[in-house]
This record gives structure tokens, sequence and C-alpha cells, in this order.
């Protein structure tokens, strides 16, 4: 009679109030990319400065705004993966790279370089089959199967590279390099965050000023998205609004919403995508706090006038676009190209060891 009594307590009730951690907009390196992006401001890839090896194709690329170089490196790795990383040329310290959770290092297929139009570049691996086009400016990549196109990399110009820079050269950073990519005025530091970013009453010092990069990702194709696990939300990803971002940061709490985004007990910065007759895969190497947006434009179907009273149904594939940002460390993505969602396991584990014990 008595546990009949007692008030039903639903879910809801028992999750953690999500007020105390940070949601998007009051991440400082969210908002520095959503205003910096605003403006446009687009890389170009310096084709003459291309060098290979056995193991990659290397190439620079330079911003607009503030002439500063990155380096580009892409890879072929056995089992159909391609490798691109983007890291400063020239760092004032080593940026962190993830160091333990590759099995071995990868094994590369060497890739072969055809010849592109006038400010392209064209790496084939060996059967030819998968192809990357390294558009110079602005630069963006296509990763072409048989033919068809089916990721391009920057093609909505979300390529984003904060440099890292001396406490004491702080105020030419800011005459130099950040006005180009952010609004740096005195009243705006604290909002942006670039040296000092408070929290309730945690702080963070940022002694080299800050280092998050960012870059999107055109799925052709494709509208079903899964993966980025450690998520209480549906298991098919959502499209995501503003400040409603896909959230990998690891938090151990003992009630948490569901069809909620927001991070809980594990990050694993890997998705799926997936299309009739084709899967694939994005893992994205990072280790520190990390977002994902995701949206979908679907199929549709438009009518084209033409001479006469013909006329023509043209049909636009849909596409997926997929912007990840991260708090600090280097541009390091795994593109895994299936063509079956089998193909897509064996290719992460190959890299991971996940599954093959």
């Amino acid at each position: 009679m008595e546990a009949a009594e007692k008030e039903e307590i639903s879910v809801e009730d028992e999750a953690v109030d999500k007020n105390i951690f940070r949601d998007c907009n009051k991440i400082a390196f969210y908002r520095r990319q959503k205003q910096w992006l605003s403006k446009k401001s687009t890389y170009q890839a310096l084709l003459d400065s291309v060098t290979t090896d056995e193991d990659s194709t290397r190439f620079q690329i330079i911003n607009e705004a503030s002439k500063v170089t990155l380096l580009a490196e892409i890879y072929g790795i056995e089992g159909n993966i391609f490798r691109l990383k983007i890291n400063e040329e020239t760092p004032l310290k080593p940026r962190f790279e993830v160091p333990d959770v590759l099995i071995s290092k990868p094994s590369a297929v060497r890739l072969i370089s055809c010849s592109g139009d006038t400010g392209s570049l064209i790496l084939a691996d060996g059967k030819g089959s998968l192809k990357c086009h390294v558009t110079a400016n602005p630069f963006k990549v296509d990763l072409v199967s048989e033919e068809e196109v089916v990721i391009s990399i920057n093609s909505l110009g979300q390529l984003y590279f904060e440099h890292l820079q001396s406490l004491h050269k702080q105020r030419a950073a800011k005459e130099n390099e950040e006005e180009a990519s952010v609004d740096t005025s005195q009243e705006n530091q604290e909002d942006l965050g670039l040296w000092e970013e408070k929290f309730g009453k945690f702080v963070d010092i940022k002694a080299n000023g800050p280092s998050s990069i960012g870059l999107d990702f055109s799925l052709h194709g494709f509208e079903h998205l899964y993966g980025i696990p450690q998520h209480a939300e549906s298991h098919q990803l959502k499209n995501t609004g503003d400040e409603d971002a896909y959230r990998l940061y690891n938090l151990d709490v003992y009630g948490y919403q569901i069809f909620d985004k927001m991070g809980i007990y594990g990050s694993v910065p890997y998705l799926l995508a997936h299309k009739l007759g084709r899967t694939i895969g994005i893992f994205w190497l990072n280790a520190s706090e990390t977002l994902v947006e995701i949206n979908t434009e679907p199929a549709v179907e438009y009518t084209l006038s033409q001479m006469g009273p013909v006329a023509a149904k043209q049909k636009v594939r849909s596409r997926t676009h997929v912007h990840w940002m991260s708090e600090s460390g280097i541009i390091d993505v795994f593109l895994l190209t299936g063509p079956t969602p089998s193909d897509v396991f064996k290719q992460y584990s190959h890299l991971t060891d996940i599954g093959e014990k």
C-alpha cells in the first residue's frame, strides 16, 4: 500500500541540471570559430610547393587574410583508407598529437600524381579506383570513387586554424594574425576567451593563446548518419541547430537527460554515413573537446525549362555537411571509403585494433 502511494519519478526528474555544465554558447572556441567563419576568409593550396615520398604527398596552405602557412599531408593507407593531416608549418612548439590510439604506424600505399587541370592536383591509389582531387583556390579536396565524388573536404570553406603565440607577443599578435581572423578589441577579449576562459569558479589560462581547429566534410548522396557514440540520443544522428552541436567531452554524471547531445561517459570521434550501395566513415583523431555539427540537405527534384514545351526533371542528390571543431591539437582525419558496412568496420579496426581480437 505504501509503495503504491509513492509518487512516480521520471528519468527527467533524476537528470542532473545541465546548467552546471557548459553548452555551446559558453564554449569560447565555438564562438570564435562561428564569428570568424562568418567573414568568409579562405585558404589557398600552394601547389608549386608539392613534395612526395613513399608515405605521403605534402603541400602548403595559406590563409588569404593572415598570410600564415599550414602544412597539409595526404596519405594512402592499405585497405582503401585516406588520411589528411594539417598542422602549422612552423609552430611555436609542437602541437599535441594523439599518441596511443593507432595500433601501429598505418601501412602506406604510394599515391600516384595524375595530370590535373591548372590549379588542381590529382592523387590516385595503385588501382586507380580511388582518387583525391585537390583544388588550389579556394582549397578543397574531393574524394572520388569510381568517378563519383563521395566526400568533399572544405567545400563550405570552414577550415579554421588558430596559431600558437608567445604571451609576451600578445599585443603584436592582436595587431597581426588574430585581427585577421577574429575581433580582438579589448572589450571582446574576455568574451572570446583568447588568453583566459572562465566558467563558474573554474579558470582556464592559455599560456600560448587559443589553438582551436575546425574543418567541414560534405557527404554526397548521404542522409543517414550514425556513430560518435556516448550520447543519450537516437541511433541515427540528427541535424543540429544553432548552439546545439554534438559534444565530445567526457562527463561522469549520476543522471543525464535523454535525447540530448551533451557528452556522457566517453568520446569516440568516429562517424558513419550510409546510403544504398555505399557506406563510408570519418575518424577524427583528436583528444581535445570537440563539437560536431550536422546539416542534411535532402534530395529534391526541380523542373528545368527548355526551349519549346519540353521540360525535363532534374534530381539534385541529397548531401550531409559535417563540421568538426576541436579546442586544440592538429587536424588529423582518416577517411574510410568502404564501400560496404563490413569494409568500414574492418578499416576502423585495422587502425585501432577494435574488434580484431
